[in-house]
């Protein structure tokens, strides 16, 4: 039996060892079974060295176990936590994505700043900023990834947590009202930060709100779209207003940073640092197209083995694309797949909004809600439903506001659940 692909560097993990798995892995492996209870309970470990066949049997886990089995079963017991907790050695998340029900996190103390600190310096943009003070603002959903993030009403300055200002304190950017704009704009200019990072339709909007106050934040270095997907729409109303290296940096908040490259560039890779990712086949007609399990490296407190993202991502000469989850896509009739990359580039040139959905509603109809300060052309909705295939319709409608999940995260392509 073969060895497994991976999406890492192959200077950190080459298994070209047919039957025995890399000394790295299989450390970090059993490093995952002596710091947690719950792998032995669900597959016993032998002792003898690893070999790749052993390695496949090891289940892989799913969001929905850790729901339904709870954060508690990764501890011995669940007085360990609460003394992690008391003794400032343990910190917790909640994280829901858009459709499921919330999982609590536990991590240690400073994992999310280090393995935020390895994302930095596996990118050539954000490599800049690592070692060095520098000052970030932050517009995302409360429930964010970050363990920093507000959960109450507090002023600024007390929202500037180590040179991180977090400049919301609601979620859905839509349901702004102008003064809670006006100051979000104005604490981004008294800031003056160097990065400023957000969720990509959150972005768009605070480039709006620049745009029509006629702010302009010069000492911006740098742009980080995360929490959710981008489209080029969202990226090209950031840099008009913020004209600044984009930078793709995807994650979860249970399993850390994973990928990171230059928004649009489809050179992504693995920050080797904090995960090995298997690549497993996802469609026989799909050759470079991957679902990916995270083994998480270095962690204690709720380690991943084999973790099931439900992400899916495209291998290409120059690097990983990032295709989005897997209930996100579609499939036309004839088995190819369509992305929010496709939907991009079926937009007619000149067109120009400030957010878009594309949502299936019938087997042969879809519509397309957008954001934009001028009526959409006819060529639109022609253009869109060639891309999606024969026999397709597709309206437009222009929209003032478009509502985000309940997690307050935003869907940019939503076909009917397969």
């Amino acid at each position: 039996m073969s060895a497994p692909s991976f999406a890492n560097s192959p200077s950190v993990i080459s298994p070209t060892e047919a039957v025995f798995l890399p000394s790295n892995l299989e450390s970090e492996i059993r490093r995952i079974y002596a710091n947690s209870p719950f792998y032995q309970q669900r597959f016993p470990l032998h002792s003898e060295q690893m070999q790749w066949a052993c390695y496949r049997e090891l289940p892989t886990l799913s969001k929905d176990e850790i729901i339904e089995r709870g954060h508690q079963a990764f501890f011995v017991d669940y007085q360990e936590i609460e003394r992690g907790m008391e003794e400032k050695r343990f910190e917790y998340e909640s994280t829901g994505g858009t459709t499921q029900l919330p999982m609590t996190v536990i991590m240690e103390q400073g994992w999310w700043d280090a393995q935020t600190d390895r994302a930095y310096r596996a990118s050539p943009i954000l490599a800049q900023f690592v070692d060095r003070p520098y000052r970030k603002c932050v517009l995302a959903p409360i429930g964010c990834s970050s363990n920093l993030c507000p959960y109450e009403d507090h002023p600024f300055p007390h929202r500037y947590f180590d040179g991180t200002v977090y400049l919301n304190l609601s979620s859905d950017p839509f349901s702004f009202p102008e003064p809670e704009w006006d100051r979000i704009v104005m604490e981004l200019q008294a800031t003056k930060p160097e990065v400023i990072e957000g969720e990509p339709v959150y972005m768009s909007l605070l480039a709006r709100a620049a745009q029509k106050r006629g702010a302009k934040v010069p000492s911006v270095k740098a742009v980080i779209l995360t929490y959710g997907k981008a489209s080029r729409q969202h990226a090209a109303r950031i840099a008009a207003v913020f004209p600044a290296a984009q930078v793709d940096l995807y994650g979860s908040t249970e399993a850390g940073y994973l990928f990171v490259g230059e928004a649009f560039k489809d050179d992504s890779r693995v920050i080797d640092d904090n995960a090995f990712i298997e690549l497993s086949p996802w469609r026989a007609a799909l050759p470079d197209v991957f679902q990916i399990f995270v083994t998480t490296r270095d962690r204690v407190a709720m380690p991943l083995l084999r973790y099931h993202t439900g992400d899916i991502v495209q291998k290409l000469a120059t690097g990983y694309r990032l295709l989005g989850r897997e209930r996100d896509l579609y499939f036309r009739p004839n088995g190819s797949v369509v992305s929010v990359y496709d939907v991009d580039a079926a937009l007619p040139a000149g067109f120009a909004c400030w957010h878009y959905n594309l949502v299936q509603t019938s087997v042969n109809r879809w519509d397309f809600h957008y954001v934009s300060d001028e009526t959409a052309p006819e060529s639109l909705q022609t253009a869109l439903a060639q891309m999606l295939g024969d026999g397709i319709r597709v309206n437009a409608f222009r929209r003032r506001v478009i509502a985000p999940t309940s997690s307050g995260k935003f869907t940019l392509l939503k076909p009917l659940p397969r």
